[in-house]
């Protein structure tokens, strides 16, 4: 018995060697196909890094023999770069809070430094720009969080309702680049002073453009028209002189007209010098433009006082443009806004910037207590929360910055209420 179980028990165990013999070689065969396959996707990798390093190798002798058409070469396949040019410090330095639109808050002040990588000297890109009130600012929505957009969006003065989103304003969209319409208070070497600005602080700015209103204004465009066709119809019934009113002219008042001689009569021209008189006014209070004239007929109601007139943006009169009825009349009325004398008393605590005192909060972009409010006053009339916050969570406290300061209120019916203003507790908006 022993014989046999031995031979048997060799006979099995030669069996399971033979077959670890062949599964080792058969494991063999696939490691050497493996790396044979390894190798070829590797040398595949190096050819087609290689061919990319030619190509920008290349394009970059092509740009450096002919910028221009290198340039366009890259266009043209759709390779766009886009550097900043700056970035913007802004007495904002959270999303909470800053204006939707620059007109919302005329008091807001920023400022912009040139990159000295994109000039050797940045102050020379500036020169001449002294001569404008106003400049288009072309920069990028860097705090959107995500790059998810929708076709249609509910921005918040519609409180809900939906619209295309290329009908607004809207942040969120294809390409995250916004446009914002800034005062040019002053330009000091590399930098410039603006107000009445809605852009976050770090907001990287892709363009500076001049505001020029006879090429960005609609009434500027239709005045210019109407000066062209009126220079070379000499026919035409009425006097040269009537080009500069535009298609109103025709239902001013007989006594507004010229004279049949081509000049002014005695009363129209003091009509025109009041008229003159209060186009300076006001460009003294910032404004972009001023009424018609046919906008002043006796039998239309009174215009809105001044000052309403003057804290907002004007881009030309209705008769030359159009906007969606929404716009100017939205579903989120205006609010009212007021100060519980807890929170003036901690404003006025606040010094301006160039303030030695160093016991007391000071701003650093706003002038002093008094355009602090001002600027709060814009924010919150506007109603910054967002709908859900309008629906959802109307009985919570809101907070936002401005420039150094913290400010809390809450929202009732038809008007905003701030409960405290305390420096902020960290310096991040001084960063």
């Amino acid at each position: 018995m022993a014989p046999c179980s031995c031979s048997e028990q060799i006979r099995r165990l030669s069996q399971q060697v033979a077959v670890m013999r062949k599964e080792m070689k058969n494991l063999r065969q696939h490691l050497e196909s493996a790396v044979r396959a390894h190798r070829k996707h590797m040398a595949s990798l190096q050819s087609e890094l290689e061919a990319c390093r030619q190509g920008k190798h290349e394009m970059k002798k092509t740009a450096e023999k002919d910028p221009q058409r290198g340039a366009e070469f890259s266009l043209e396949k759709g390779h766009i770069q886009t550097v900043p040019i700056g970035y913007i410090s802004s007495c904002f330095s959270k999303k909470n809070g800053t204006p939707r639109q620059p007109a919302v808050c005329m008091s807001s002040r920023a400022a912009l430094q040139i990159q000295p990588s994109v000039f050797n000297n940045p102050d020379h890109a500036l020169a001449g720009l002294e001569h404008y009130s106003h400049v288009w600012l072309i920069f990028l929505f860097h705090k959107n969080g995500h790059m998810s957009y929708k076709a249609k969006v509910k921005p918040p003065r519609l409180n809900g309702q939906k619209v295309g989103v290329y009908s607004t304003r809207s942040p969120h969209r294809p390409n995250a680049i916004g446009l914002s319409l800034a005062k040019l208070e002053s330009i000091t070497g590399d930098t410039l002073h603006l107000s009445g600005v809605d852009l976050i602080a770090g907001t990287p700015v892709l363009d500076i453009k001049p505001y020029i209103p006879d090429y960005d204004s609609p009434s500027a465009q239709t005045n210019m028209s109407v000066q062209y066709e009126t220079t070379e119809d000499a026919g035409d019934s009425e006097p040269e002189g009537l080009q500069c009113l535009g298609d109103s002219s025709s239902e001013l008042d007989p006594k507004m007209r010229f004279s049949a001689s081509g000049g002014l009569s005695e009363h129209s021209g003091s009509v025109f010098s009041e008229v003159l008189a209060e186009v300076r006014d006001y460009l003294q209070q910032g404004a972009l433009c001023v009424e018609t004239l046919a906008d002043r007929r006796p039998s239309e109601p009174e215009p809105e006082p001044e000052s309403q007139r003057a804290s907002r943006l004007c881009y030309g009169a209705d008769s030359y443009s159009s906007v969606a009825a929404w716009i100017r009349n939205p579903p989120a009325a205006e609010l009212s806004v007021r100060f519980t004398p807890t929170a003036e008393e901690e404003l006025r605590e606040f010094q301006p910037p160039e303030s030695t005192d160093a016991g007391r909060p000071k701003f650093q972009f706003l002038k002093g207590p008094d355009e602090a409010a001002a600027a709060v006053r814009g924010i919150l009339s506007a109603d910054p929360r967002s709908v859900y916050r309008r629906t959802r969570c109307s009985d919570r406290l809101f907070y936002f910055s401005l420039d150094t300061a913290d400010v809390t209120c809450w929202f009732g019916d038809g008007f905003a209420e701030v409960l405290r203003v305390r420096p902020v507790q960290t310096q991040e908006c001084l960063s």
